[in-house]
Protein backbone atom coordinates (compact mmCIF):
# COMPACT_ATOMS: atom_id res chain seq x y z
CA UNK A 1 0.00 0.00 0.00
CA UNK A 2 1.41 3.44 -0.94
CA UNK A 3 1.83 6.16 1.71
CA UNK A 4 -1.10 8.09 0.23
CA UNK A 5 -3.38 5.03 0.25
CA UNK A 6 -2.49 4.34 3.86
CA UNK A 7 -3.11 7.97 4.81
CA UNK A 8 -6.52 7.86 3.13
CA UNK A 9 -7.41 4.56 4.82
CA UNK A 10 -6.53 6.00 8.24
CA UNK A 11 -8.77 9.07 7.84
CA UNK A 12 -12.15 9.10 9.55
CA UNK A 13 -15.28 9.80 7.51
CA UNK A 14 -15.43 13.49 8.45
CA UNK A 15 -11.77 14.17 7.52
CA UNK A 16 -12.16 12.30 4.25
CA UNK A 17 -15.31 14.26 3.37
CA UNK A 18 -13.71 17.64 4.17
CA UNK A 19 -10.69 16.71 2.06
CA UNK A 20 -12.83 15.50 -0.86
CA UNK A 21 -15.05 18.60 -0.80
CA UNK A 22 -12.09 21.01 -0.68
CA UNK A 23 -10.42 19.33 -3.66
CA UNK A 24 -13.66 19.05 -5.64
CA UNK A 25 -14.54 22.67 -4.90
CA UNK A 26 -11.10 23.80 -6.03
CA UNK A 27 -11.27 21.72 -9.24
CA UNK A 28 -14.72 23.15 -10.01
CA UNK A 29 -13.96 26.83 -9.34
CA UNK A 30 -10.20 27.29 -9.10
CA UNK A 31 -10.74 29.20 -5.86
CA UNK A 32 -9.69 28.35 -2.30
CA UNK A 33 -12.47 26.66 -0.32
CA UNK A 34 -13.34 28.09 3.11
CA UNK A 35 -14.84 26.47 6.21
CA UNK A 36 -18.14 28.40 5.93
CA UNK A 37 -18.71 27.03 2.43
CA UNK A 38 -18.07 23.50 3.66
CA UNK A 39 -20.44 23.70 6.65
CA UNK A 40 -23.29 24.33 4.20
CA UNK A 41 -22.54 21.20 2.17
CA UNK A 42 -21.31 18.63 4.72
CA UNK A 43 -23.47 15.52 5.10
CA UNK A 44 -23.48 15.91 8.91
CA UNK A 45 -24.17 19.17 10.74
CA UNK A 46 -20.86 20.51 12.04
CA UNK A 47 -19.62 23.94 13.10
CA UNK A 48 -17.24 26.08 11.04
CA UNK A 49 -14.72 25.79 13.91
CA UNK A 50 -14.77 21.97 13.65
CA UNK A 51 -14.24 22.15 9.88
CA UNK A 52 -11.37 24.63 10.37
CA UNK A 53 -9.70 22.19 12.77
CA UNK A 54 -10.00 19.36 10.25
CA UNK A 55 -8.60 21.59 7.49
CA UNK A 56 -5.65 22.50 9.75
CA UNK A 57 -4.97 18.80 10.31
CA UNK A 58 -5.06 18.19 6.55
CA UNK A 59 -2.67 21.09 6.02
CA UNK A 60 -0.31 19.63 8.65
CA UNK A 61 -0.44 16.30 6.72
CA UNK A 62 0.73 18.13 3.58
CA UNK A 63 -2.54 17.59 1.69
CA UNK A 64 -3.91 21.15 1.73
CA UNK A 65 -2.27 24.55 1.49
CA UNK A 66 -3.26 28.18 2.13
CA UNK A 67 -2.65 30.53 -0.80
CA UNK A 68 -1.68 34.09 0.15
CA UNK A 69 -3.75 35.46 3.01
CA UNK A 70 -6.95 33.65 2.08
CA UNK A 71 -8.83 31.84 4.80
CA UNK A 72 -9.61 29.08 2.33
CA UNK A 73 -7.53 26.06 1.36
CA UNK A 74 -6.48 24.46 -1.92
CA UNK A 75 -5.00 20.97 -2.44
CA UNK A 76 -1.23 20.54 -2.65
CA UNK A 77 0.30 18.36 -5.36
CA UNK A 78 0.36 15.47 -2.87
CA UNK A 79 -3.29 16.14 -2.06
CA UNK A 80 -4.28 16.13 -5.73
CA UNK A 81 -2.36 12.88 -6.23
CA UNK A 82 -4.18 11.24 -3.33
CA UNK A 83 -7.55 12.50 -4.57
CA UNK A 84 -6.92 11.22 -8.11
CA UNK A 85 -5.72 7.81 -6.88
CA UNK A 86 -8.27 7.20 -4.15
CA UNK A 87 -11.34 9.42 -4.41
CA UNK A 88 -11.74 10.46 -8.05
CA UNK A 89 -15.09 9.48 -9.52
CA UNK A 90 -14.64 9.02 -13.26
CA UNK A 91 -17.78 10.01 -15.13
CA UNK A 92 -19.35 8.23 -18.05
CA UNK A 93 -18.30 9.75 -21.37
CA UNK A 94 -20.78 12.53 -22.12
CA UNK A 95 -22.92 11.99 -25.23
CA UNK A 96 -21.97 15.37 -26.67
CA UNK A 97 -18.22 14.71 -26.20
CA UNK A 98 -18.55 11.27 -27.81
CA UNK A 99 -20.42 12.75 -30.78
CA UNK A 100 -17.73 15.41 -31.42
CA UNK A 101 -14.93 12.82 -31.31
CA UNK A 102 -16.87 10.36 -33.50
CA UNK A 103 -17.54 13.09 -36.08
CA UNK A 104 -13.81 13.75 -36.38
CA UNK A 105 -13.00 10.07 -36.78
CA UNK A 106 -15.74 9.63 -39.35
CA UNK A 107 -13.85 11.67 -41.95
CA UNK A 108 -11.89 8.74 -43.32
CA UNK A 109 -10.24 10.61 -46.16
CA UNK A 110 -6.52 11.30 -45.97
CA UNK A 111 -3.63 9.46 -44.40
CA UNK A 112 -2.95 8.55 -40.79
CA UNK A 113 -1.15 11.84 -40.06
CA UNK A 114 -4.23 13.75 -41.31
CA UNK A 115 -6.44 11.65 -39.06
CA UNK A 116 -4.21 12.28 -36.03
CA UNK A 117 -4.09 16.00 -36.76
CA UNK A 118 -7.92 16.09 -36.73
CA UNK A 119 -7.99 14.00 -33.55
CA UNK A 120 -5.66 16.50 -31.84
CA UNK A 121 -7.84 19.44 -32.91
CA UNK A 122 -11.02 17.69 -31.72
CA UNK A 123 -9.50 16.67 -28.40
CA UNK A 124 -8.34 20.22 -27.78
CA UNK A 125 -11.76 21.60 -28.68
CA UNK A 126 -13.67 19.15 -26.50
CA UNK A 127 -11.45 19.49 -23.42
CA UNK A 128 -10.49 23.17 -23.78
CA UNK A 129 -6.90 22.13 -23.03
CA UNK A 130 -3.88 21.52 -25.23
CA UNK A 131 -3.78 18.11 -26.88
CA UNK A 132 -0.69 16.01 -27.58
CA UNK A 133 -0.77 13.21 -30.13
CA UNK A 134 2.26 10.99 -30.64
CA UNK A 135 2.02 9.51 -34.14
CA UNK A 136 3.23 5.96 -34.84
CA UNK A 137 6.48 5.31 -36.64
CA UNK A 138 6.11 4.25 -40.25
CA UNK A 139 6.31 0.47 -40.05
CA UNK A 140 6.11 -0.61 -43.71
CA UNK A 141 9.01 -2.63 -45.12
CA UNK A 142 11.97 -0.64 -46.47
CA UNK A 143 12.69 -0.71 -50.18
CA UNK A 144 15.76 1.54 -50.44
CA UNK A 145 18.06 3.73 -48.30
CA UNK A 146 20.36 6.50 -49.44
CA UNK A 147 22.63 8.99 -47.64
CA UNK A 148 23.10 12.46 -49.18
CA UNK A 149 25.79 14.88 -47.82
CA UNK A 150 24.35 18.40 -47.33
CA UNK A 151 27.12 20.17 -45.42
CA UNK A 152 30.05 19.27 -43.19
CA UNK A 153 27.76 18.70 -40.21
CA UNK A 154 24.51 17.75 -41.93
CA UNK A 155 23.40 14.84 -44.08
CA UNK A 156 20.12 13.53 -45.40
CA UNK A 157 18.91 9.96 -45.19
CA UNK A 158 16.27 9.11 -47.79
CA UNK A 159 14.03 6.17 -46.85
CA UNK A 160 11.83 4.63 -49.52
CA UNK A 161 9.23 2.19 -48.20
CA UNK A 162 7.55 -0.67 -50.05
CA UNK A 163 4.16 1.06 -49.83
CA UNK A 164 5.52 4.08 -51.75
CA UNK A 165 5.98 6.28 -48.67
CA UNK A 166 9.19 8.36 -48.76
CA UNK A 167 10.82 10.07 -45.77
CA UNK A 168 13.73 12.53 -45.86
CA UNK A 169 15.47 13.00 -42.53
CA UNK A 170 18.31 15.37 -41.69
CA UNK A 171 20.91 14.17 -39.16
CA UNK A 172 24.45 14.92 -38.03
CA UNK A 173 26.96 12.45 -39.55
CA UNK A 174 30.13 11.44 -37.68
CA UNK A 175 33.17 13.69 -38.12
CA UNK A 176 35.17 12.80 -41.22
CA UNK A 177 32.29 11.16 -43.12
CA UNK A 178 32.88 11.28 -46.88
CA UNK A 179 30.63 10.57 -49.88
CA UNK A 180 32.38 7.19 -50.27
CA UNK A 181 31.81 6.19 -46.61
CA UNK A 182 28.16 7.21 -47.01
CA UNK A 183 27.85 5.03 -50.12
CA UNK A 184 29.46 2.14 -48.25
CA UNK A 185 27.02 2.60 -45.36
CA UNK A 186 24.04 2.75 -47.74
CA UNK A 187 25.17 -0.41 -49.58
CA UNK A 188 25.58 -2.22 -46.27
CA UNK A 189 22.09 -1.16 -45.15
CA UNK A 190 20.38 -1.95 -48.45
CA UNK A 191 21.86 -5.46 -48.40
CA UNK A 192 20.16 -6.01 -45.03
CA UNK A 193 17.02 -3.92 -45.44
CA UNK A 194 14.91 -5.77 -47.97
CA UNK A 195 11.54 -6.78 -46.53
CA UNK A 196 12.32 -5.39 -43.07
CA UNK A 197 10.70 -2.52 -41.15
CA UNK A 198 12.93 0.10 -39.51
CA UNK A 199 12.55 -1.62 -36.14
CA UNK A 200 13.51 -5.01 -37.59
CA UNK A 201 16.39 -3.46 -39.52
CA UNK A 202 17.79 -1.93 -36.32
CA UNK A 203 17.96 -5.38 -34.71
CA UNK A 204 19.58 -6.91 -37.84
CA UNK A 205 22.17 -4.14 -38.08
CA UNK A 206 23.35 -4.59 -34.53
CA UNK A 207 23.71 -8.32 -35.03
CA UNK A 208 25.48 -7.86 -38.37
CA UNK A 209 27.85 -5.17 -37.06
CA UNK A 210 28.84 -7.47 -34.22
CA UNK A 211 29.51 -10.30 -36.69
CA UNK A 212 31.39 -8.21 -39.27
CA UNK A 213 32.98 -5.52 -37.10
CA UNK A 214 36.40 -5.96 -38.72
CA UNK A 215 35.08 -5.81 -42.28
CA UNK A 216 33.10 -2.62 -42.09
CA UNK A 217 34.95 0.64 -42.44
CA UNK A 218 34.94 2.52 -39.12
CA UNK A 219 33.35 5.68 -40.53
CA UNK A 220 30.69 3.69 -42.35
CA UNK A 221 29.91 1.89 -39.11
CA UNK A 222 29.61 5.20 -37.24
CA UNK A 223 27.36 6.48 -40.00
CA UNK A 224 25.12 3.44 -39.68
CA UNK A 225 25.00 3.92 -35.91
CA UNK A 226 24.31 7.62 -36.33
CA UNK A 227 21.53 6.98 -38.83
CA UNK A 228 20.05 4.32 -36.56
CA UNK A 229 19.91 6.73 -33.65
CA UNK A 230 17.91 9.08 -35.83
CA UNK A 231 15.47 6.37 -36.93
CA UNK A 232 14.84 5.21 -33.39
CA UNK A 233 13.81 8.65 -32.24
CA UNK A 234 16.84 9.43 -30.10
CA UNK A 235 17.74 12.37 -32.31
CA UNK A 236 15.33 14.28 -34.51
CA UNK A 237 11.74 13.21 -34.17
CA UNK A 238 10.13 14.39 -37.40
CA UNK A 239 6.72 15.73 -36.57
CA UNK A 240 5.77 12.66 -34.59
CA UNK A 241 4.40 14.91 -31.87
CA UNK A 242 1.30 16.90 -32.86
CA UNK A 243 0.33 19.72 -30.48
CA UNK A 244 -3.00 21.52 -30.75
CA UNK A 245 -4.85 24.10 -28.66
CA UNK A 246 -1.97 26.05 -27.14
CA UNK A 247 -4.11 29.19 -26.96
CA UNK A 248 -6.42 27.40 -24.49
CA UNK A 249 -3.59 27.49 -21.96
CA UNK A 250 -2.23 30.93 -22.78
CA UNK A 251 -5.55 32.79 -23.00
CA UNK A 252 -5.51 34.24 -19.51
CA UNK A 253 -3.50 34.16 -16.32
CA UNK A 254 -0.88 35.98 -14.33
CA UNK A 255 2.51 36.87 -15.77
CA UNK A 256 4.17 34.03 -13.84
CA UNK A 257 1.64 31.53 -15.22
CA UNK A 258 2.29 32.70 -18.77
CA UNK A 259 6.03 32.21 -18.27
CA UNK A 260 5.41 28.64 -17.11
CA UNK A 261 3.24 27.94 -20.15
CA UNK A 262 5.95 29.40 -22.39
CA UNK A 263 8.48 27.04 -20.78
CA UNK A 264 6.14 24.13 -21.46
CA UNK A 265 5.80 24.95 -25.13
CA UNK A 266 9.51 25.60 -25.53
CA UNK A 267 9.96 22.02 -24.31
CA UNK A 268 7.41 20.77 -26.80
CA UNK A 269 8.94 22.74 -29.67
CA UNK A 270 12.28 21.08 -29.05
CA UNK A 271 10.47 17.76 -28.69
CA UNK A 272 13.45 16.68 -26.67
CA UNK A 273 11.46 14.36 -24.42
CA UNK A 274 9.23 12.75 -27.01
CA UNK A 275 10.66 9.31 -26.27
CA UNK A 276 9.85 9.82 -22.60
CA UNK A 277 6.31 10.78 -23.59
CA UNK A 278 5.82 7.34 -25.10
CA UNK A 279 7.64 5.67 -22.20
CA UNK A 280 5.19 7.32 -19.81
CA UNK A 281 2.45 5.20 -21.33
CA UNK A 282 4.28 1.92 -21.81
CA UNK A 283 3.86 0.59 -18.31
CA UNK A 284 0.48 -0.99 -19.06
CA UNK A 285 -2.76 -0.13 -20.76
CA UNK A 286 -5.17 2.60 -19.80
CA UNK A 287 -5.10 6.24 -18.86
CA UNK A 288 -2.38 7.64 -16.60
CA UNK A 289 -2.39 10.99 -14.84
CA UNK A 290 0.77 12.99 -14.13
CA UNK A 291 0.43 15.99 -11.82
CA UNK A 292 2.89 18.88 -11.63
CA UNK A 293 6.47 17.78 -11.04
CA UNK A 294 5.58 14.07 -11.50
CA UNK A 295 5.34 14.99 -15.14
CA UNK A 296 8.81 14.29 -16.55
CA UNK A 297 7.96 16.08 -19.79
CA UNK A 298 7.47 19.56 -18.44
CA UNK A 299 7.80 19.62 -14.68
CA UNK A 300 8.42 23.38 -14.65
CA UNK A 301 5.01 24.25 -16.01
CA UNK A 302 2.91 23.16 -13.01
CA UNK A 303 0.60 21.38 -15.42
CA UNK A 304 -1.14 18.03 -15.43
CA UNK A 305 -0.99 15.47 -18.23
CA UNK A 306 -3.72 12.88 -18.81
CA UNK A 307 -2.33 10.38 -21.31
CA UNK A 308 -3.20 7.00 -22.78
CA UNK A 309 -1.37 4.76 -25.27
CA UNK A 310 -3.07 3.41 -28.36
CA UNK A 311 -2.29 0.05 -29.92
CA UNK A 312 -2.25 -1.65 -33.29
CA UNK A 313 -3.99 -4.90 -34.21
CA UNK A 314 -1.20 -6.90 -32.53
CA UNK A 315 -1.84 -5.10 -29.20
CA UNK A 316 1.51 -3.34 -29.49
CA UNK A 317 1.75 0.25 -28.25
CA UNK A 318 2.49 2.46 -31.27
CA UNK A 319 1.64 5.94 -30.03
CA UNK A 320 -0.08 7.98 -27.36
CA UNK A 321 -2.77 10.62 -26.92
CA UNK A 322 -2.92 13.13 -24.10
CA UNK A 323 -4.44 16.32 -22.80
CA UNK A 324 -2.45 18.90 -20.88
CA UNK A 325 -3.91 21.63 -18.74
CA UNK A 326 -3.55 23.29 -15.37
CA UNK A 327 -3.44 20.99 -12.35
CA UNK A 328 -7.03 22.17 -11.81
CA UNK A 329 -8.33 19.89 -14.55
CA UNK A 330 -11.75 18.26 -14.51
CA UNK A 331 -10.11 14.83 -14.24
CA UNK A 332 -13.41 12.95 -13.95
CA UNK A 333 -14.47 14.24 -17.38
CA UNK A 334 -11.07 14.29 -19.12
CA UNK A 335 -10.09 10.68 -18.27
CA UNK A 336 -12.97 8.99 -20.20
CA UNK A 337 -12.46 11.36 -23.16
CA UNK A 338 -8.76 10.46 -23.47
CA UNK A 339 -9.48 6.76 -22.92
CA UNK A 340 -12.23 6.64 -25.56
CA UNK A 341 -10.19 8.62 -28.11
CA UNK A 342 -7.11 6.41 -27.69
CA UNK A 343 -9.13 3.22 -28.15
CA UNK A 344 -10.87 4.64 -31.22
CA UNK A 345 -7.59 5.75 -32.83
CA UNK A 346 -6.08 2.29 -32.22
CA UNK A 347 -9.05 0.63 -33.94
CA UNK A 348 -8.95 3.00 -36.92
CA UNK A 349 -5.22 2.58 -37.46
CA UNK A 350 -5.56 -1.22 -37.14
CA UNK A 351 -8.36 -1.23 -39.73
CA UNK A 352 -6.34 0.90 -42.16
CA UNK A 353 -3.35 -1.42 -41.97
Amino acid sequence: MSDNSQLLAEMNERTREVFRRVVQGYLDSGDPVGSRTLTRTMSEKVSAATVRNVMSDLEFMGLLGSPHTSAGRIPTQQGLRMFVDGLLEVNELETNDRRKIDETMGKNSGDVSGLLDRVGAALSGVTQGASLVLAPKHEAAIKHIEFVPLAQDRALVVLVFSDGHVENRVFTPPLGATPSSMREAANFLNALAEGKTLTELGTSIRREIDNRRQEIDVLARQLVDSGLAVWEGKGETYERLIVRGRSNLIGEGEEEGLEKIKTLFDDLERKRDIVEFLELTEEGEGVRIFIGSENKLFSLSGSSLVVSPYMNADRKIIGAIGVIGPTRLNYGRIVPIVDYTAQLVGKLISNRS
